[in-house]
């Protein structure tokens, strides 16, 4: 544990942060005085696998406070992700199944390790179905034949009573032992949720106040459905910060996106409700994709994912439109701001050229994630290909007939998603014969010849004639 500077702790409360809710100061006082008694909720609903830089800005920053001794709880939805939150949609999200969440929540905790310290004394993960499922929702394992009951006798011997798994009694035993605040935490009392409890917690949120969120309104304004399941997620979430600071004896601060600020103030709402000091709230700038318009996104295809081979994430971040580069400096490295602050002054001078910021920028987040080793290399071979028009290492192959069309290579092989996507590459001279230095122009291109294409920026293949 470290004690940060003044200079430090300004940083690490502005730098990219948009949104800070601490009303009395609490949560900066604990933090300056404390650290090591404040905890930190992240709650993510592990609908997709894959954690990218957009996520990353949260989970660095929360590295930065693990430095200082605060903890970290990296809250898995998996009982929220099949409701879904509706945040940035503009129809009902789908439910999701409980083994994909299982094995999207494991791939989540596996990733962050290479940003978060996952040491128990500054890092926990739980389930929040952990509180949210009641005996009758589960189902025991096929396998267990029954359930065993120890009884103490006033004598002091113990009795063993053998319980069918499927009964109540059984499923409440399994219940009592299968929680993560049991088997991982050792609490001696269970927080559970139940109908009584969340209706007493909607007694003190009002209609008004959940039909506040703008989303929300957007939807009745195109007179679009809006259902009760959506409007209750907040509460719920909320609930979830109840929880965390009744099992972690305090939860002082949630971070999330600027699209997840209405939750986490309902959140406060909630905890002040059920007599639990209220959480600060830190919302972070919002990064754009590669298309450098809309938020990064999976569902998009404009992310690059912290477990993107090193070549790979090198050439997408060399992608990034020159208008981000300072932005992702800022949210992406761990860069001085004052260095960053030099950069944009340049930019915007036009004093040298913004492809060597960007060779610096992706040089320092390959390295973060892959090593320094793996980012030189990734260097040299965008060098190699991208600079001098050479052909990278490990090329896909394929065996063709002499005369086939390359449009049906393509397509097979999966390099191009449709003939249209084709037709556009071939308009806009993107698609390149290595070998001859020859553009491609015509829909109808035939292979004559063993040879390497180069398809868009970054995808290649190498055709083999036999």
């Amino acid at each position: 544990m470290t004690m940060a500077t003044q200079e430090e702790m300004k940083e690490l409360l502005t730098r990219g942060v948009a949104e800070l809710v601490d009303p009395d100061g609490s949560f900066q006082k604990k933090l300056l005085n404390n650290p090591g008694k404040v905890v930190i909720k992240l709650g993510v609903d592990p609908t997709r696998p894959d954690i990218h830089l957009g996520h990353a800005v949260i989970l660095r920053k929360l590295r930065k406070f693990q430095d200082l001794g605060c903890k970290v709880i990296f809250l898995i939805g998996d009982y929220t992700a099949q409701i879904g939150d509706p945040t940035g949609k503009s129809k009902v999200r789908p439910e999701i199944e409980q083994a994909e969440v299982e094995k999207n929540a494991k791939t989540y905790i596996d990733q962050v390790g290479k940003i978060l310290n996952v040491d128990p004394k500054v890092f926990a993960w739980i389930r929040n179905s952990d509180w949210f499922y009641g005996p009758t929702d589960l189902s025991p394992d096929p396998g267990i034949k029954s359930i065993d009951l120890d009884i103490k006798r006033p004598d002091g011997e113990s009795t063993k009573i053998n319980l069918k798994p499927d009964s109540f009694l059984g499923k409440s035993i399994y219940y009592e032992n299968t929680r993560m605040q049991r088997t991982h935490f050792h609490n001696s009392q269970i927080v559970s949720v139940t109908l009584r409890g969340l209706l007493w917690t909607m007694k003190h949120i009002t209609h008004a106040r959940l039909i506040e969120r703008a989303m929300f309104q957007d939807r009745l304004k195109k007179g679009e459905e809006l259902y009760m399941h959506e409007m209750l997620y907040p509460v719920l979430q909320g609930v979830d910060s109840f929880a965390l600071a009744s099992i972690f004896g305090s939860c002082d601060l949630e971070v999330g996106g600027t699209d997840q600020t209405f939750n986490m103030l309902i959140g406060r709402d909630v905890m002040k409700a059920n007599g639990k000091e209220p959480q600060a709230v830190i919302s972070f700038d919002v990064l754009e994709g590669l298309d450098g318009k809309e938020k990064m996104s999976k569902s998009l295809d404009n992310y690059i994912a912290i477990n993107d081979e090193p070549n790979d994430m090198y050439g997408k971040v060399m992608s990034v439109p020159d208008s981000l580069i300072t932005k992702y400096f800022t949210l992406c490295t761990y860069t001085p701001l004052s260095v960053i602050e030099e950069m944009d002054s340049d930019l915007k001078q036009q004093k040298g050229n913004p492809r060597d910021l960007k060779m610096r920028l992706a040089k320092e987040i390959v390295e973060m994630y892959h090593g320094r080793e793996k980012a030189l290399s990734a260097e040299q071979t965008f060098v190699h290909t991208f600079s001098k028009g050479g052909i990278p290492e490990g090329v896909p192959e394929v065996s063709v007939m002499e005369g086939g069309l390359l449009v049906d290579v393509l397509l097979d092989q999966h390099i191009v998603p449709s003939k249209t996507e084709f037709r556009r590459l071939v308009d806009s001279r993107a698609i390149e014969h290595m070998e001859s230095k020859k553009g491609i122009d015509s829909y109808d291109e035939t292979i004559q010849k063993t040879g390497t294409y180069r398809i868009g920026k970054k995808r290649f293949i190498k055709v083999i004639v036999g």
